[in-house]
C-alpha cells in the first residue's frame, strides 16, 4: 500500500529575505544594553583613538562612556543649561561641546578640565565640530549663522551669514581644512570655502534638515531631513545623485561606517537603517524600542550606540568570534600500553527508524473527513501565523471535488470563522486565486438559505460582498490605467524593456495593483 502524501504548504509559504553577508555581519552584535540618561539623547559621538570611548550629550553635560563596561568614565558637567553636539578631535584628547547659553566650550577629556570658552553667538549653539587641522573649531548656531574658530586665540575667525531659520546640522571637510557645510530649518544646505569668506553652492533638500554627513572622499555628501536621504556631488557643484526614502518618520541623524563602505542612518520611526554607500541600497535595518535621536559607531564597527528620545541608550557591542584551542595530545610511553587497552567494536548499526509526525488535518484527509480537516486548520493560532496551512488545505480540497462538501451543514461560529478568514485574506496576492474560489462555492452553497442564518453570519456575507466590490471597482480602475500606459508606449514607440522593467519597483497598495502592474510588464 502506498503511503500517505500530505498537503503541500510550502506552496503560499511567504519566502524568506535573502542570508547576504551584510546580515550575517550585522547580526554579531549582543543584545542591547540599555542605559538610562535624563532627557533627549542630542548627540553621541565615539573617539577616533582606542579604547573608542563614546560621549553621550544629554540634559546638561557630556558623559564619557567605556564601551565595555558601559559606565560612565567622564562627567563634563561645566553647562548651567542643556547642552548639545559633544564631539571629539581627532585625537581623542579634547572635546568640544556647544549649548543653549550660545557658547562653546573645550574640554580636556583625560583631566576634564575647562580650557576655552567661545563666545560670540546670539543662540543656541547645537553642532560644534573639530576642522580637519585640528586648530579650528566649527560652530552651527540658531542665531542662523556659521562661525569658524581659532582655538589657540580663542577669537573668531570668519562667520557666514546665508541662512534665514535655525541652523541644526553641519559637516566639516574630511579632506580640506576649509570646507564645511551647513544645513537648516529654511530647507538650504550651503557649502563654505573660509579662504574665499564667501559660498561655494547652494542646494534645497526640501525639508528641515538634521544632520549633514561627507563620505570620507570629500566629494560626496549626504543630506538627512523628513523622511528622505539625498546624496549630493560636491565636485559638480551640488548634483544631486540619489534619493534614500527607506524611512517613514524624520530621519535624524547620519553616520560612516565600515571604513565609509556603509552608511547609518537613525529616525523617529524607531529604526536604524544601513545602506552600502556605493549603491545607496539598504542592506539591514536594526530596530529600537523608541525613536532614535542619535547614533554613533566606533570606527572599527566594534560597538554601535543609539541615542533615544526617552533618554536610553542602546549599546550594542560584536560578538568576537572564540577560537577554541586544539587542546595538546598527553604525551605517554606506549612501552605498557597494551597492558590496559580494551577495544570496544560496534559489529551491527541499528538505525533508529523515526516515526513521522502527522498533523490533524493530514489525519483527517486520510480518512476522507473533509468537514474536520477544514475545521482543524481554522483555529486562530493556524489562521493567524500560518494562514498559508489554511489556504494549502483549502486547495487540497478543491483538487479532491470534496470543498463543498466541507463547507455544506455549517451554522453559527463554524460559518463564521471562515468567512472572517475570507474577508481578511482575499485581496492576498498568494492567496486571492485559491480564495476566490471558495467564496463562489461558498455562495453557491448558501445563497438560498441565507434569512435562515444567524445575525453574524448575514454580516459576515455582507462585508465579504463589500470586499469583492471594492476589488472589482479597483480591477476596473487599474484596467484603465493598463489601457493609458498601453496607449503612451505605443505613442512612444518604446522598443526596449526598460522602462517596463522600473514599473516593477513601484509598491502596490494591495495585491490586485501588483498583479496588473505585473501582467503589463
Amino acid at each position: 500500500m502506498a503511503s500517505f502524501k500530505k498537503i503541500n504548504t510550502k506552496v503560499f509559504a511567504r519566502s524568506g529575505s535573502e542570508l547576504t553577508p551584510d546580515i550575517i555581519y550585522w547580526k554579531k552584535y549582543s543584545a542591547p544594553v540599555l542605559v538610562k540618561e535624563f532627557g533627549p539623547i542630542d548627540y553621541i559621538d565615539f573617539s577616533p583613538v582606542e579604547p573608542h570611548y563614546f560621549a553621550v550629550t544629554c540634559s546638561v553635560r557630556v558623559q564619557v562612556y567605556n564601551p565595555i563596561t558601559k559606565l560612565v568614565t567622564k562627567n563634563l558637567s561645566r553647562f548651567k543649561e542643556a547642552a548639545y553636539g559633544g564631539s571629539f578631535r581627532s585625537d581623542g584628547k579634547l572635546l568640544c561641546a556647544g549649548g543653549e547659553e550660545a557658547v562653546i566650550r573645550l574640554f580636556d577629556v583625560n583631566a576634564k578640565s575647562l580650557l576655552r570658552l567661545f563666545s560670540g553667538h546670539k543662540a543656541a549653539v547645537h553642532r560644534t565640530f573639530f576642522t580637519a587641522d585640528n586648530v579650528h573649531i566649527a560652530s552651527f548656531s540658531d542665531d542662523k549663522t556659521v562661525i569658524i574658530w581659532d582655538i589657540p586665540s580663542e577669537t573668531q575667525i570668519i562667520s557666514f551669514n546665508e541662512h534665514s531659520d535655525y541652523i541644526r546640522a553641519g559637516a566639516v571637510s574630511p579632506i580640506s581644512n576649509d570646507i564645511l557645510l551647513s544645513g537648516g530649518y529654511d530647507k538650504h544646505i550651503y557649502m563654505y570655502d573660509t579662504r574665499t569668506s564667501k559660498k561655494i553652492f547652494s542646494v534645497s533638500h526640501e525639508a528641515p534638515v538634521e544632520s549633514l554627513l561627507f563620505l570620507p572622499s570629500g566629494g560626496i555628501f549626504l543630506s538627512a531631513g523628513g523622511t528622505e536621504i539625498r546624496v549630493w556631488d560636491a565636485l559638480a557643484g551640488g548634483r544631486l545623485l540619489a534619493k534614500i526614502t527607506q524611512h517613514h518618520k524624520t530621519v535624524t541623524c547620519l553616520k560612516i561606517a565600515s571604513n565609509g563602505h556603509r552608511i547609518l542612518s537613525g529616525s523617529l520611526d524607531r529604526h536604524v537603517k544601513i545602506y552600502d554607500s556605493g549603491t545607496y541600497k539598504t542592506v539591514h535595518s536594526l530596530d529600537y524600542p523608541n525613536s532614535v535621536l542619535s547614533i554613533g559607531i566606533s570606527p572599527n564597527d566594534e560597538t554601535i550606540v543609539a541615542g533615544m528620545v526617552d533618554g536610553l541608550i542602546s549599546v550594542r557591542r560584536r560578538e568576537e568570534d572564540v577560537k577554541t584551542e586544539k587542546p595538546q595530545r598527553k604525551k605517554v610511553s606506549y612501552r605498557y600500553s597494551g597492558k590496559n587497552l580494551h577495544i570496544h567494536q560496534v559489529d551491527v548499526i541499528v538505525h533508529e527508524e523515526l516515526k513521522e509526525i502527522m498533523s490533524k488535518h493530514d489525519t483527517y484527509l486520510r480518512k476522507f473527513e473533509y468537514s474536520k480537516a477544514l475545521d482543524s486548520v481554522m483555529a486562530s493560532y493556524i489562521v493567524n501565523k500560518t494562514p498559508h496551512v489554511t489556504v494549502a488545505l483549502m486547495q487540497e480540497l478543491i483538487r479532491r471535488q470534496g470543498l463543498k462538501q466541507a463547507l455544506s451543514g455549517r451554522d453559527g461560529k463554524l460559518l463564521v470563522n471562515i468567512l472572517k478568514f475570507l474577508n481578511k485574506y482575499i485581496g492576498n496576492i498568494r492567496f486571492g486565486r485559491i480564495l476566490l474560489h471558495v467564496a463562489n462555492i461558498l455562495m453557491d452553497i448558501y445563497e438560498d438559505h441565507l434569512d435562515e442564518l444567524a445575525a453574524e453570519p448575514r454580516k459576515m456575507f455582507s462585508i465579504l460582498a463589500a470586499k469583492l466590490e471594492e476589488e472589482e471597482n479597483l480591477i476596473l480602475a487599474l484596467s484603465e490605467l493598463q489601457g493609458k500606459l498601453h496607449m503612451i508606449l505605443s505613442a512612444a514607440e518604446i522598443v526596449s524593456p526598460t522602462p517596463i522593467k522600473d514599473i516593477q519597483t513601484l509598491e502596490p497598495s494591495n495585491a490586485a495593483q501588483k498583479n496588473l502592474i505585473l501582467s503589463i510588464a
